[in-house]
């Protein structure tokens, strides 16, 4: 039933996230840690996080901005790897004490960063990937944080679609090698991960036709009401599972 379960909300997490460049991980992290443990989830998300992210590339392929997806991967990917080695460190109920408080305060931090975008540059794209890598190694996913700095360069639809993904692959490829090589990462938890990603995948496609028709407005509610949700359980397992 774990596993059915892991599918059906992958699917749906993967049209989400499809349609609105993040969101999957929000939705499957709770459902992971509840079924697999906390410590599981994390590399379990990470697998399926890279197979989510290449089906956006594929979908919008075309439309990529290399000079921002460089910019962005060459500081995320090492800032991802020490994310990551800290993360190893940290007991069950910390990781989800910390990924449900993040979560929570990434709605406050988020209206903040709308409400003060700006034209971002490559230099900025730099020092954001670094900080969102070092971030995601911890926490999952920082879509909530990397989806303004995309759209602040000036990225919108498929290009931004493309781009955020193709930056976040690198980021989670080497999130995926850290756990692998420390092993945190066993053949078991792969196959999970394959699996859970599998289901985002038919998700990601199925969602393409309905990108154009998702009002920002619409996105900003959902999203919010998701991290909500997604970060009280977090937090609620940290405090009161036995």
């Amino acid at each position: 039933m774990g596993l059915i379960l892991v599918l059906i909300v992958g699917l749906v997490a993967g049209i989400f996230s499809g349609i609105v460049g993040t969101g999957s991980s929000i939705m499957l992290v709770p459902v992971l840690a509840t079924i697999y443990g906390p410590k599981a989830a994390v590399p379990i998300m990470a697998v399926a996080a890279v197979m989510a992210n290449f089906s956006r590339i594929l979908a919008w392929w075309r439309t990529v901005d290399w000079r921002a997806f460089a910019a962005y991967s060459i500081t995320g990917g090492p800032a991802a790897f020490l994310g990551a080695q800290t993360l190893l460190i940290l007991p069950n109920r910390a990781v989800d004490l910390t990924i449900g408080l993040f979560l929570i305060s990434m709605i406050p931090i988020r209206h903040w960063l709308a409400s003060r975008m700006i034209r971002l540059k490559l230099w900025h794209m730099a020092i954001a990937g670094a900080v969102v890598g070092f971030l995601t190694g911890i926490v999952v996913s920082t879509g909530p944080i990397s989806v303004p700095v995309f759209l602040g360069y000036g990225l919108v639809k498929g290009a931004f679609l493309a781009t955020e993904a193709a930056s976040s692959l690198v980021i989670y490829v080497v999130k995926v090698l850290t756990f692998q090589t420390s092993g945190a990462l066993p053949w078991d938890l792969a196959l999970k991960g394959l699996i859970t990603g599998f289901s985002i995948m038919a998700g990601t496609f199925i969602a393409k036709p309905f990108v154009l028709r998702l009002s920002p407005e619409t996105f900003r509610h959902v999203m919010d009401g998701l991290m909500l949700i997604s970060g009280l359980t977090m937090v609620w397992n940290a405090v009161f599972a036995t």
